[in-house]
């Protein structure tokens, strides 16, 4: 039973996006983290997240899916963070409490209604490099605005849809 399972269901692979939308989706990742590190350049903070790249396949190459609005961006980043860091600083660096960690964010998330799956691995992050507290407002808060700030600008300017879908 669980061999046929595996097999999965014999779909076919979805159809490819056209090459404008892979071009535009591109761009905009690139333009996005451009714009989080060079900010952060700027102001001599850490805003780069290695979880913010997956964000950016969300946000510019389905920009019109649940897991990509803004709400869920910012609040599921927000919250896996702040999840990772109270799981640290309550249990400390095991492996036990970074898993406990991933299952509340997710959890949390679906209870919010934001959810964002690249906001999942901010509490691996968060294990790994054993941040204080600043963290949660640079590089998570701060970065996540400015990604959404960049997607606000950019898909409207170059879809004819709108971005967001909701707030």
């Amino acid at each position: 039973m669980l061999i046929q399972k595996l097999r999965g269901q014999g779909a076919a692979l979805p159809t490819r996006p056209p090459l404008r939308a892979i071009a535009l989706a591109w761009l905009g990742g690139a333009l996005a983290i451009a714009t989080v590190a060079l900010a952060g350049q700027q102001w001599a903070l850490s805003l780069i997240l290695g979880s913010f790249g997956a964000s950016c396949v969300l946000v510019f190459g389905f920009p019109d899916v649940p897991f990509s609005q803004p709400r869920n961006v910012v609040v599921g980043h927000f919250l896996s963070s702040l999840i990772g860091l109270v799981f640290l600083q309550w249990a400390g660096p095991h492996w036990w409490a970074m898993a406990l960690a991933v299952g509340t964010a997710i959890a949390v998330m679906m209870w919010t209604r934001t959810v964002h799956p690249p906001a999942g691995s901010n509490p691996v992050i968060i294990f790994f490099a054993q941040p204080t507290w600043d963290f949660l407002w640079f590089p998570t808060l701060t970065g996540a605005v400015v990604l959404v700030l960049v997607a606000l600008l950019y898909n409207n300017l170059t879809r004819p849809g709108r971005y967001p879908q909701y707030w």
